[in-house]
């Protein structure tokens, strides 16, 4: 390590668009960095309630309801290291009355956490496309098949909002199975719909359509994770950013090259190549940007919907949440 170069502690998970950086191929200017390859949900706590990293990945939701309450210990670096349309990830129990979105209105739902960015952007597109508010709904949060999972930024229930956390030993799963609940707003794919129970669906069967549709409609595409500095890592040291965001960039378009290969496929999918060319159809040759304005109508909407859920006491522009010149 040269004694002229910064020393930075990072965490991220494996993504090909992060390999670059974790194998030494790409290395960001003047920084010496030390990754730390974990899980999201492992690196999260870690950092928002310890302060282990000097940068890592973090959940958009949390970035910005940080941001929005004033005096938050993070600034983000506009990589957006997770993506996903979440429309495939609302499932309901199939006697449950419920074949469009409105049918949610006075239904039982639940998630396991209410504040998680995936569930943000699920429930502003809700609102959004199909006039169901959050507070149409009767809320229960807590573990999937696994014990109660708690906020990873404390939760005060949003006015209007029913909202309970489940007891000790009480599942969404248990729930489902037992007609105590009638859909799931849910991160994680459900066990019982893995195992192809026919009391489980979801509520987009043609997700894939519909997420096409959406995104030519609105152009989000929605954010989960993006990157973050410790504010006071980034005070003493504002170039920093600016580095790790090139890097980040080189990284990621050595990944993304990568997939359009015809010498031997990259990835262990057939016809990788069709899908690429279907991603230029739909997004463009830039897929998968990373920047403010490239991201602009999704960073807008996230920062709209936290302040519209509660979860921020204002409104957010996307300038409000990253550290500026970056995009």
């Amino acid at each position: 390590m040269s004694a002229s170069r910064l020393a930075l502690k990072l965490a991220c998970w494996d993504y090909d668009r992060t390999r670059p950086l974790i194998d030494g191929r790409v290395t960001p200017a003047g920084v010496d960095l030390a990754i730390e390859v974990l899980r999201p949900r492992q690196m999260f706590p870690r950092m928002l309630e310890h302060r282990e990293f000097d940068a890592s990945e973090l959940s958009l939701a949390s970035l910005a309801g940080l941001a929005g309450r004033g005096h938050s210990p993070f600034i983000g670096v506009p990589v957006m290291l997770s993506r996903f349309f979440r429309h495939s990830c609302i499932y309901v129990r199939a006697d449950a009355g419920i074949n469009e979105p409105r049918d949610l209105i006075g239904k039982r739902v639940g998630s396991t956490q209410f504040a998680a960015t995936a569930v943000v952007f699920m429930k502003g597109m809700l609102k959004d496309e199909y006039g169901v508010d959050q507070s149409d709904m009767e809320w229960f949060i807590g573990g999937l098949d696994k014990p109660t999972e708690t906020p990873l930024i404390p939760l005060a229930t949003p006015p209007g909002v029913r909202l309970r956390f489940l007891g000790a030993g009480e599942t969404l799963e248990n729930m489902m199975a037992e007609d105590r609940l009638d859909a799931l707003l849910s991160i994680y794919i459900p066990p019982s719909f893995l195992a192809g129970s026919p009391r489980i669906r979801r509520l987009f069967p043609d997700y894939r359509d519909v997420e096409k549709n959406y995104y030519r409609r609105t152009g989000i595409f929605p954010i989960m994770h993006t990157l973050a500095m410790r504010r006071d890592v980034h005070d003493a040291h504002p170039w920093a950013a600016k580095s790790l965001f090139d890097a980040f960039l080189t990284a990621r378009k050595l990944a993304l090259d990568e997939l359009y290969d015809t010498d031997a496929l990259r990835v262990g999918l057939p016809w990788l190549l069709d899908h690429v060319e279907e991603l230029w159809s739909v997004f463009g040759r830039d897929w998968w940007p990373y920047g403010i304005e490239a991201n602009r109508p999704t960073l807008e909407a996230l920062g709209r919907y936290v302040f519209e859920q509660g979860l921020s006491p204002r409104v957010l522009a996307p300038e409000d949440m990253f550290a500026p010149g970056l995009g």
